[in-house]
């Protein structure tokens, strides 16, 4: 088992179609009902806005495009989040050759991130954490171009704008990237004069706030709320002078615990681990700006503010570890031992799908084991026998309410609560509550059901 030179392209073409095809079977064929995350931002999708009380908006977006593409299929929504994977593993690999110029270390960089569980195990539940990854590859992508670069070009720095802008409206923490790599840039202009500043530098800034403008408004006409809950998340509102030590070290060992197959492919690739680094090396500088200077940063995060950092925010920090591994390891890379390197990946990248399918098929209390599509089937039937009018929100927890909004054929719009909201919505449009059915079946002013425990309240025009 070798890798052909002259096929390398191919190979990773081949290896990123068949990334797709697997992680879009797998689930597909093992889940009843789509994850957690997905129906939450569906849910959004039906009622679009520029911001939501825990995110910015850009996942639901792609979501609800999809669903006006494809409806309730659930297969496609695996599909769109795989698209997201394998989109941000071509600008790896297309950055990965400008930086070894070698099409095989190229190749490598990318192979050895899919041993990293963040791109195979979770990509299945399309959320905020995959929106950012093909963002946080092309803001890469771009910004080293005008890195490398003697002149600055134009479409680079309004590129590098935009998918900045596109990246932070996935999610805030895409901002830990864009602080990593103006530093570089500062150091290099200001201290080091190794670059001269150029005002085209100021494109980029303009793009991202002009893509910002409308999700900030609506931020400061809803309190901030998104932000609240971020801060909410990290549990810095109950303080404890422990947790400034507590969580850094939390946070550190649950990253070496995630990257061990990582630095098990490393190691079936080089001959010794030494490695030789300057700080002379531009393009080690860069590498470690993308790579090294984010982690570092959210330590200083938790240290400062004694924060929780949850594991799933990391999802897209490691997009270029394969790079910077390869880069500093080249000299000590063995290509005579590529069979146990592509022995083990091949056992990783096979492991991974077949151990999702085995618990998604052996338990059966997951979130994607919930009978949404059935419930939804249940209450359309009890709503036609009842009522003439069309269902057209639904209002409740993002969970219950939004497989409704996601299952019923006339796709209604969710909302959390309709208070203050009443005048906003069509008098002639049907109404379902879901929530506590002991609570609701006392208040229910129409045809109160209950499924699973849970109550369902239906309000619309009485058939004749």
């Amino acid at each position: 088992m070798a890798l052909n030179k002259k096929n390398l392209n191919n190979l990773f073409y081949i290896f990123v179609t068949a990334h797709l095809i697997i992680w879009t079977l797998v689930p597909t064929l093992t889940n009843n009902n789509l994850p957690l995350d997905t129906i939450e931002h569906l849910a959004w999708g039906s009622n679009l806005d520029w911001g939501f009380d825990k995110h910015p908006p850009m996942v639901a977006v792609f979501l609800e495009i999809f669903y006006q593409i494809f409806g309730s299929q659930d297969w496609s929504y695996y599909f769109l989040s795989q698209l997201f994977v394998i989109i941000s593993f071509y600008f790896v690999f297309r950055f990965s050759n400008e930086i070894f110029a070698n099409k095989t270390l190229s190749l490598l960089s990318v192979f050895i991130i899919e041993a990293i569980y963040f791109y195979n195990f979770t990509t299945p539940e399309f959320n905020v954490n995959v929106c950012q990854l093909p963002f946080w590859t092309l803001t890469v992508y771009y910004s080293w171009k005008i890195y490398s670069s003697k002149q600055i070009n134009f479409i680079d720095c309004l590129l590098v704008g935009l998918f900045a802008g596109f990246g932070f409206l996935s999610k805030y923490l895409f901002i830990y990237l864009l602080v990593s790599i103006d530093l570089l840039f500062i150091y290099l202009i200001f201290f080091k004069k190794q670059k001269k500043f150029d005002f085209k530098y100021l494109i980029t800034l303009e793009v991202f706030i002009i893509i910002l403008i409308p999700h900030l408004v609506w931020l400061f006409n809803n309190d901030f709320i998104t932000i609240k809950y971020g801060l909410a998340r990290t549990g810095v509102e109950q303080w404890n002078i422990l947790d400034h030590v507590k969580y850094p070290i939390i946070f550190v060992l649950k990253q070496i615990g995630i990257l061990i197959p990582f630095f098990v492919l490393v190691f079936l690739l080089v001959k010794k681990i030494k490695f030789k680094y300057s700080f002379k090396d531009k393009k080690f500088n860069f590498l470690f700006a993308v790579n090294i200077i984010p982690l570092i940063l959210m330590v200083i995060t938790s240290i400062l503010f004694g924060s929780k950092i949850r594991t799933m925010w990391m999802t897209p920090f490691y997009l270029f570890f394969g790079t910077f591994f390869i880069y500093i390891f080249q000299t000590q890379i063995n290509l005579k031992k590529i069979n146990s390197f592509l022995i083990g990946f091949i056992i990783l990248f096979l492991l991974s799908p077949s151990i999702y399918g085995y618990v998604s098929l052996s338990k059966d209390n997951k979130r994607t084991d919930y009978p949404g599509k059935e419930i939804a089937e249940l209450v359309e039937r009890r709503w036609s026998k009842n009522f003439m009018n069309e269902i057209k929100y639904v209002v409740g927890d993002e969970w219950y309410a939004g497989n409704l909004s996601y299952h019923i054929s006339t796709r209604p719009t969710w909302f959390e609560t309709i208070k203050g909201r009443t005048k906003e919505l069509d008098p002639d449009g049907g109404i379902i509550y879901t929530g506590n059915a002991d609570v609701l079946k006392e208040i229910c002013p129409g045809d109160f059901g209950k499924i699973n425990k849970q109550g369902f309240c239906m309000i619309g025009v009485r058939n004749r």
